[in-house]
């Protein structure tokens, strides 16, 4: 026994963190949970339908299945990236262009990840649920990534995914595809357009060397962007106000809604009235400012959304 401890190398709790911090970028852990918790929305909302609780087994099925999904798809969006991803200063430390993981090691737990998830959800919640995983997954990766070099329609199409997390909760609750589901899927997809675009016109010159083409990248003045984040913030407020109206959440929930959205909406409209070139010092500033909005607008709804629910 004690020959055998002498032959290996002893692990440091320094590497085993490393690694841990590695996987963790490697399947985008920030996003992944963004993801589990509009997929835990669309599962309590399809709760309160069906009358039953919302903690339970299957709860936690569906938050580890599609996670497990998210991540594996997030690997292998970095595997297929790997070069793009060295080009670029924001993304150049990741484990894969870094070279402290290799791509067969990045692509191994992609494809586990992603096809273990989607069995995971088929098995243990239902089949309809498991291969809306798998097409989110797929539509994700040979949509959405490949499409990023060729056109701004990108964005588009990578919102489509980006938005089902909410239906996979309820369809693994309801077994199907109902008009709250469409809702949430819709205010997602919405919501998607000027947080991206924040994303975009802030690192427009790291995308540019990446070769990433969103519109923000490919235009010199930001005005087709600038008009985009306007629409898209104004559709986003009376969709926003939908679950209201479908006995889903109550008044609080619309005046929260009203405000949170005209809040979104003003960012971004500070944004696109500067008048300002996309690389201007202040331009970049309220990109961030919008990014950041964004960022705080989704879980506020959300969580607004849910504690003012009629049913709660």
């Amino acid at each position: 026994m004690s020959t055998v401890s002498q032959t290996l190398p002893p692990i440091s709790s320094s590497r085993v963190t490393a690694l841990l911090r590695d996987y963790a970028e490697l399947t985008k852990l920030r996003v992944t949970t963004l993801v589990v918790l509009t997929v835990w929305c669309g599962y309590y909302f399809a709760c309160l339908k069906s009358g039953i609780s919302s903690v339970s087994w299957g709860c936690l099925h569906a938050l580890l299945g599609v996670g497990m999904v998210s991540g594996g798809t997030a690997a292998l969006n970095e595997v297929i990236e790997c070069e793009i991803d060295a080009k670029m200063r924001r993304t150049a430390r990741r484990p894969l262009p870094a070279g402290r993981m290799s791509l067969f090691h990045g692509t191994l737990v992609g494809l586990l990840l992603t096809f273990g998830g989607a069995f995971y959800l088929g098995a243990a919640l239902d089949v309809l649920t498991g291969w809306l995983s798998l097409l989110t997954s797929i539509v994700y990766l040979a949509g959405y990534t490949p499409l990023k070099r060729v056109s701004p329609v990108c964005t588009t199409i990578g919102a489509i995914p980006g938005a089902m997390p909410a239906i996979l909760g309820w369809t693994a609750v309801r077994g199907r595809i109902e008009w709250e589901a469409l809702v949430l899927f819709a205010i997602l997809f919405l919501w998607q357009f000027p947080h991206f675009f924040s994303i975009a016109w802030l690192y427009r010159e790291d995308y540019a060397r990446g070769g990433i083409r969103m519109l923000p990248v490919v235009e010199n003045d930001g005005r087709a962007t600038a008009r985009r984040i306007l629409l898209y913030s104004i559709a986003l407020i009376p969709m926003s106000l939908a679950p209201g109206f479908l006995g889903m959440a109550g008044r609080t929930y619309i005046a929260g809604a009203v405000l949170l959205g005209a809040g979104l909406l003003y960012v971004g409209a500070r944004l696109t009235t500067l008048r300002q070139p996309v690389t201007a010092a202040q331009s970049k500033q309220r990109a961030r400012q919008l990014l950041q909005a964004s960022v705080l607008y989704l879980p506020l709804l959300f969580a607004l959304m849910m504690t003012n629910s009629l049913s709660s």
